[in-house]
C-alpha cells in the first residue's frame, strides 16, 4: 500500500511541474535500455530542481563529480548562462561513449566538458574559491573527501548540491553500521551539518538532497 500511493504521489508531483524535455525523456528511455542501474538517472523531478538552482545561482563554472547518463549535467547546463560551463567527472570508462552520444544530442551540451577520470584528482586541478556550485553525485564512500574539497574549491555566496543523503534511510537504521557506504554518506551529513560559515539542509524527497550555501564574507 505504501509503494501505490507513494506512486501517485509522484504521477502527482510529475504532472505538477514543469515538463520534462523530450531529449530527457529519451535519455532515461536509453538509460534504462542500455545501462546497468538505470534508476541511477536523476529524473524529472530532480532534473528540474537541478536547472532551477542553476538558474538562481548564475554560475559561471560548475563542477559535477558523478555523471552517470549525463541526465543531471544536461539539466545544469540548461540553467547555465551564456558563456558559463559545466566540468563532469565520470569514473567509468565504459559510460564514456553513451555520455558523449547524449551530450551531442542535446543543444545544451556544448555547455559541458566531460572528463573521465577519478573525482578527486580533478578537483586538484581547481583552485581555492575558483567554482560557484557543485553537484556530488558519485561513490559514496568518498563523499566527506567530495565535501573537503567542495568546501575548497567554492566561493562565498556558492552552493553546494549532494544527492543520496538519506541513502534509502540506511543513514538511520543501526543495521547498516558497519555498510562503507552507509558510513561515508553518514560522515558528509555530519561534516555538512557543523561546516562553520555554512548554511545546510537536507531536502527529503527521492533519496535525499543536501544544500549547501556558502556565506558571503562582508
Amino acid at each position: 500500500m505504501t509503494y501505490e500511493i507513494e506512486s501517485d504521489l509522484d504521477a502527482y508531483v510529475d504532472a505538477h511541474i514543469s515538463p520534462e524535455p523530450e531529449h530527457l525523456k529519451r535519455l532515461t528511455r536509453e538509460s534504462y535500455l542500455r545501462l546497468i542501474n538505470g534508476r541511477m538517472c536523476s529524473g524529472h523531478l530532480q532534473g528540474r530542481l537541478l536547472k532551477m538552482l542553476t538558474q538562481l545561482c548564475a554560475p559561471r563554472l560548475v563542477v559535477e563529480l558523478g555523471t552517470f547518463s549525463g541526465y543531471s549535467a544536461l539539466c545544469i547546463a540548461e540553467g547555465l548562462p551564456e558563456g558559463s560551463r559545466l566540468v563532469t567527472v565520470e569514473a567509468d570508462d565504459e559510460l564514456e561513449d553513451f555520455i558523449r552520444c547524449q551530450l551531442d544530442a542535446s543543444e545544451y551540451g556544448e555547455k559541458v566538458e566531460l572528463r573521465i577520470g577519478l573525482a578527486l584528482e580533478v578537483c586538484k586541478e581547481f583552485a581555492d574559491e575558483s567554482v560557484d556550485m557543485i553537484f556530488i553525485d558519485a561513490n559514496k564512500r568518498e563523499y566527506p573527501d567530495y565535501l573537503s574539497e567542495a568546501v575548497r574549491m567554492l566561493r562565498p555566496g556558492g552552493l553546494i548540491v549532494a544527492d543520496n543523503t538519506l541513502w534509502s534511510g540506511h543513514v538511520c537504521d543501526p543495521t547498516y553500521a558497519n555498510d562503507p557506504q552507509t558510513i561515508g554518506v553518514r560522515a558528509f551529513n555530519d561534516m555538512a551539518c557543523t561546516l562553520d560559515g555554512f548554511e545546510t539542509i537536507i531536502l527529503p524527497f527521492r533519496d535525499g538532497i543536501s544544500l549547501l550555501r556558502k556565506k558571503k564574507l562582508y
